[in-house]
């Protein structure tokens, strides 16, 4: 090869390195490992702290909460959603109210006669409870998935959203006659479990590697 054409040929390479080297397809954020290194964008790395991994974390904490609250007022009665003194700890029954006042869907007869059941009572708390709990940590996001989209169905039905008018013709002042937050909630909780949204800042790695959770997958 002449001198006249390898200094070509070197120039090309030269040329397609220094263009790859700033060719890029968007900007992306960086994983950054718990050790303290950073992965390159686009890689997946066991633990990595991407800006979606820290959404879908946040977004898991904050249903936890919902849960939790819910479970905390209707047992103290805090005096937002359950009065003062109408707690469970004072008596009060946390279905009674919600179930003994539906006034319309298909299965209203049925809710006014779980209303205030005792067992109602504790499978509805320990429902709350368990997800709550479940959510925050970070654990068993699968069964509370489970748990949660069965009891958002049944709050959807009690509510049911595709009634113009309650059973006694008045307006039922509903908004949208299926989409309501139940809908919402329960579709979160399936893709939290989806994507495993306990494994950072939760105990989701800790939870998969116990010996029972990894022999029944639906534990995690």
């Amino acid at each position: 090869m002449s001198g006249a054409s390898r200094i070509f040929s070197e120039g090309v390479t030269v040329m397609a390195v220094h263009q790859s080297t700033h060719r890029s397809s968007g900007f992306r954020l960086p994983s950054f490992r718990r050790d303290g290194a950073v992965s390159a964008p686009g890689s997946v790395e066991a633990g990595a702290l991407t800006a979606r991994a820290c959404v879908f974390a946040s977004a898991r904490v904050l249903m936890g909460f919902v849960f939790l609250w819910a479970f905390l007022d209707k047992t103290f009665g805090f005096g937002y959603a359950t009065a003062s003194g109408k707690g469970w700890v004072d008596g009060g029954s946390p279905t009674e109210g919600f179930l003994g006042h539906v006034a319309v869907g298909p299965m209203e007869s049925t809710f006014h006669s779980w209303a205030g059941a005792v067992w109602a009572d504790w499978l509805f708390m320990l429902g709350l409870l368990g997800i709550g709990l479940a959510l925050t940590a970070g654990v068993a996001l699968r069964l509370a998935a489970f748990a949660g989209t069965v009891m958002m169905a049944l709050m959807w039905v009690a509510e049911w959203p595709p009634a113009k008018h309650l059973s006694d013709g008045s307006a039922s002042m509903s908004t949208n006659p299926f989409a309501d937050y139940h809908v919402v909630y329960a579709v979160v909780l399936v893709a939290l479990a989806a994507v495993s949204a306990g494994n950072v800042f939760g105990l989701g790695r800790l939870w998969a590697r116990l010996p029972v959770v990894r022999d029944h997958a639906w534990l995690r």
